[in-house]
């Protein structure tokens, strides 16, 4: 009983901790900008503009973005990264939030890549998203393996299934229908699902 309740406790600091301190992260933001934002309306435009922080914020983050994809401000940011990660309290929340939130962009090479079903000997078949694609050799020459992450806790937590490339079965589903799925409990499986074997192989039906 102890044991589960640690388990559960712990698991429960994992799926909350990260996605409370983002949300009150985002809301301070928006308070503080909506703060600095009301007195120049008023000063400007001679009164108070509804929705104006959650404007600026949208801008600040937009700006950010751009930012963050040029070369030169790339460099900047990774540097102000490194600094800060240095400071422990901070690098403890920052990091598993980062990596959550970069892991559903398409632009990360380290990120969730596509939806794959996979034969997992205990389980049965099973979806989940991949995340490497590899090459092992183990007596028998090169072979293509890939590691597909398989949520058991929402999308927080989860296990790893290694297979063959060749036994991946590849669903025409983006990462975004496969969270959808996750966090709907399977609900929100369509009633019909084209698969694709490997990167070029022949559609079926499901």
């Amino acid at each position: 009983m102890m044991q589960w309740l640690r388990r559960s406790f712990l698991a429960g600091l994992v799926v909350t901790v990260p996605l409370i301190i983002s949300v009150v992260t985002l809301v301070w933001v928006f308070r503080f900008v909506d703060r600095v934002a009301t007195p120049l309306s008023l000063y400007f435009l001679g009164r108070e503009v509804p929705g104006l922080g959650v404007l600026l914020t949208s801008a600040l983050i937009l700006l950010a973005g751009a930012v963050a994809t040029n070369v030169i401000g790339r460099r900047v940011l990774q540097r102000t990264e490194a600094l800060l990660l240095n400071v422990p309290l901070f690098k403890t929340v920052y990091a598993p939030v980062k990596q959550l939130v970069a892991a559903f962009s398409p632009d990360n090479d380290a990120g969730f890549k596509k939806v794959v079903m996979v034969e997992d000997p205990k389980r049965g078949m099973v979806l989940g998203f991949l995340t490497k694609e590899f090459t092992s050799d183990r007596g028998r020459g090169p072979e293509a393996l890939i590691a597909v992450y398989v949520p058991t806790n929402h999308l927080y937590l989860g296990d790893v299934v290694i297979c063959p490339r060749a036994a991946a079965s590849f669903p025409d589903l983006s990462v975004e229908d496969g969270v959808r799925i996750f966090l709907t409990g399977g609900m929100a499986l369509p009633s019909r699902i084209r698969m694709r074997t490997g990167h070029d192989g022949d559609e079926t039906s499901l």
